[in-house]
Parts: structure tokens; C-alpha cells; sequence
């Protein structure tokens, strides 16, 4: 049975509402020949053509959908050089040259984000690099927050982590919710929809050719490299990159890697403009703000709009129940949210792994892939495109507890939506009672 593609539900987010017009690409037909051929148009995929590109080979990009249509134009936008697992406890089981590769990685995807926007110009993409706060709830996870902050800066000389107060969280935030923070002036934000739509834009203008609405429903060998096949078209290609994510299962070309990945949904709300008054009070600093709950929220203030974001939404479409959740989180934050209605509510796929770390490398001889950001993955899908570019012209670079080899399946692999609302409904029993 062929599956109408253009059934796929859109996205109601203020990202979309807000976006520059998105550029018409064709749809593949007939056959292309390419170095590469790359599934996937998000920013895996465009950093990954840009790079192949600049190297000399010629790559293809085929996108289901549009560009920007998955997590690429769905997240929250937030630039962190950080992964779900802390160098700290990366020291602890795998040592200190680890910690330290680890942490070179983080600081160069965050360094990738500005030089891809810097390079192509997109302007649009509104990037800051004005640091996140990292807001704790209670005063057993403040101490556990600058404990990790003191040895990632006696250990690892992060001298640009700083410790705040409860007086200092109130100042970033205008919410008294908190009893201190820490934070990183590294990280920022930006508009993750005209960031990709910018990626996109450029490397068409570049002469790689990218094709929407062209999924690839199998990829084949053949004795000198592989083929993509689609609906109207095929690439004939000598290496395939897949770099579909948590949309791994859209075709059976890419669905086995959705067995190394735990699906989760993200789900995202936009209150309507505030007033300037309140505008002001609220994150006045402009940064990006996390909490320290097992089910983390985190927000800032776009456009005199406050967005707040979480884990903790289930099944395949976008939850009530979720977005409920969320507004009732905000407004125990910001109270002074309480009557201000919602405009946008939304939600995508977080990609989730067993190790709580990404994973890049091959498949096998011909084909390469790049998965599993944990819901950090705007600057990290951006600096794995280079690596899989570098993993594309034969090289090895050295990608630390990213390795392909590192990567295991998901036990139990059918259970796992069940398993992952048991976990996500103790988590938020824990954050309920204050633990």
C-alpha cells in the first residue's frame, strides 16, 4: 500500500507562523547520480550536503516532506553545548580524556550554529549567544547543580560557568520559583524553522540539489554503491547517509535504526504578545532558562512571547493533556501568565538512546548515519553534518562516546511506549512531592 504523503499532519507552532517564506524545492523524478545521496533534509542532513560539498564529492538530498517539517523545524530552538549525560559523569565511567573529547565535541556544535549562520547569512535565524540558566527547584538540586559547576571548572577549565543566587534567579527570570541557579553564557537561542530554512536555501544556492516530498521507501546495493529509490525517482549514489532521527520510521528504507531509539515527545507553548510592561519584567536578559525537575521545562522569551517547553507528552499526535500540563507549569512559574491566553501549542519527536548520548558512524561500507540527540540536537545535528562528511571522504574523525560502534538496541523494543510512560509517570511523582 503506498502511503499519501501528503497527508502528513502540519505544524501549528510559532515557528511556522513566524518563519520567511519556505523555498518550493521539486519533487525527484527520474534518475540522479551523486558521490552521496543523504535521507533527510533537517540539520543533520543540509550541514552534512554543505560539507560534502565543500570537500569536492557531490551530494543529493531527499527530504518526505519539506524541509523543516521534523524536529529541524519543531524544537525549542535553544543552542546548548552540553549532552543529556554530564562530563562529570562521563569522567566517572570512562575517564578524563573522555570528559574532555566530549566536552571539545559540545563546544564545537555550538561554535557549528554560528559559523553555518555566519557562512550562509541567515539572518533570519535571529542566533544569540547569551548564555542559559539553569534554574533549581529545591536546594538539594542547586547544591548538586554548582557541585557539577565547580568540577567542570576545576577539572575541566570552564571558567565561564558562574553560581547564582536566589536574588540572582529572580533578576534573569522575574520569578521568585527558584532557590538559586547556575549559568552557562555559552548557550543561547535562535529561530530553529529560518535556521533550517536558511541551511536549506543555501546549500540549493550552492548547486546540491534538494528534493521534497520525495521519501526514500528503500535503499538497495548494487556492486559499485547503492541506490535510493522513491515513488517517481532513484539516486544512484557511491555512499548513503541517513539522517532521518526520531522520523527514522516514516519508510521501511530507514525504520531499522528506530530500534536504537526511544521516541519521546516534546510538546511547546506560545502565549499571545505580552504587554510591554510584563514583557520586560519577564526574562529580561533574553537568555534561555531550564529547570532542574526530572521532567524538565525550559523557556524564554521570543518576540514578547514566552514559550515554555517540556517532556511528557504521548502517542503520535499532539496532546491536550500535555499542553495543559505545560500551561499549568508556567503559570506556577509566572503567575502573572495566568490570565494571558495561549496562541500556539505544538509538539515533535525527541530521539532518545540507551546511553543518553548521540551516535554517528556507519552501517555498514556504504551507508552512514547520525541519531539520537536527546533532545539537544540544534547545535549537535549541525556539527555531526561535518563529521559525517569527514566519516564520507574516508576519514575517521575522532567522535569520543558518539561512536556507531558504542550504540545498542532498545530491549523489549515493542514495550517500549509503555515503559517510557511508566518512567515519565514516576519522574513526575518525584517532581510532584519534591524529590
Amino acid at each position: 500500500m503506498t502511503r499519501d504523503w501528503s497527508a502528513l499532519p502540519s505544524v501549528n507552532s510559532l515557528w511556522e507562523a513566524t518563519a520567511v517564506p519556505a523555498r518550493d524545492f521539486p519533487l525527484l523524478s527520474g534518475e540522479q547520480q551523486a558521490d552521496v545521496v543523504i535521507v533527510g533534509a533537517g540539520y543533520t542532513g543540509l550541514s552534512a550536503a554543505y560539507h560534502i560539498a565543500r570537500s569536492g564529492l557531490s551530494p543529493v538530498v531527499l527530504e518526505a516532506n519539506r524541509p523543516g517539517w521534523g524536529a529541524s523545524g519543531r524544537n525549542g530552538g535553544v543552542i546548548t553545548a552540553k549532552f543529556r549525560l554530564s562530563f562529570r559523569e562521563i569522567d566517572a565511567v570512562h575517564g578524563r580524556a573522555m570528559a574532555r573529547r566530549m566536552y571539545e565535541i559540545a563546544h564545537e556544535s555550538t561554535d557549528m550554529v554560528e559559523e553555518l549562520v555566519s557562512e550562509f547569512g541567515i539572518t533570519s535565524a535571529n542566533l544569540t549567544r547569551t548564555g542559559q540558566v539553569k534554574a533549581a527547584h529545591n536546594e538539594t538540586t542547586l547544591k548538586a547543580a554548582i557541585d557539577e559547576a565547580n568540577w567542570m571548572t576545576r577539572e575541566l577549565g570552564s571558567a565561564e560557568v558562574r553560581i547564582l543566587d536566589k536574588n540572582g534567579v529572580w533578576e534573569e527570570t522575574g520569578s521568585d520559583s527558584f532557590v538559586g541557579g547556575v549559568l552557562n553564557p555559552g548557550s543561547g537561542g535562535i529561530h530553529p524553522l529560518n535556521y533550517l530554512r536558511g541551511l536549506a536555501d543555501g546549500v540549493a544556492r550552492r548547486g546540491v540539489p534538494v528534493f521534497q516530498e520525495s521519501p526514500v521507501v528503500k535503499l538497495r546495493r548494487e556492486t559499485d554503491g547503492i541506490i535510493a529509490e522513491t515513488p517517481r525517482g532513484t539516486v544512484r549514489a557511491k555512499q548513503a547517509i541517513i539522517a532521518t532521527n526520531s522520523y527514522s520510521d516514516l519508510t521501511g528504507a530507514t525504520a531499522h535504526l528506530q530500534r536504537t531509539l526511544i521516541p519521546f515527545r516534546s510538546a511547546m507553548v506560545a502565549t499571545e504578545r505580552l504587554p510591554g510592561n510584563l514583557a520586560g519584567k519577564l526574562m529580561p536578559t533574553g537568555r534561555t532558562y531550564t529547570e532542574t525537575k526530572r521532567m524538565m521545562r525550559w523557556f524564554r522569551m521570543v518576540d514578547n512571547r514566552v514559550i515554555f517547553g517540556g517532556r511528557g507528552a504521548f502517542g503520535k499526535q499532539d496532546s491536550q493533556a500535555a499542553f495543559d500540563a505545560l500551561r499549568k507549569a508556567m503559570v506556577g512559574i509566572f503567575p502573572e501568565l495566568a490570565d494571558v491566553p495561549l496562541e500556539y501549542k505544538w509538539s515533535g519527536l525527541v530521539a532518545m538512546t540507551l546511553d543518553s548520548v548521540p551516535h554517528i558512524g556507519r552501517l555498514d561500507d556504504r551507508t552512514l548515519f547520525s541519531v539520537g540527540y536527546n533532545g539537544a540536537g540544534v547545535a549537535m545535528s549541525s556539527l555531526m553534518g561535518c563529521y559525517l562528511a569527514a566519516f564520507a571522504r574516508g576519514e575517521t574523525p575522532d567522535v569520543g562516546l558518539l561512536d556507531a560502534r558504542r550504540m545498542k538496541a532498545i530491549p523489549f523494543y515493542p514495550l517500549r511506549e509503555p515503559a517510557v510512560r511508566m518512567v515519565a509517570g514516576w519522574y513526575q511523582f518525584l517532581d510532584a512531592i519534591g524529590q
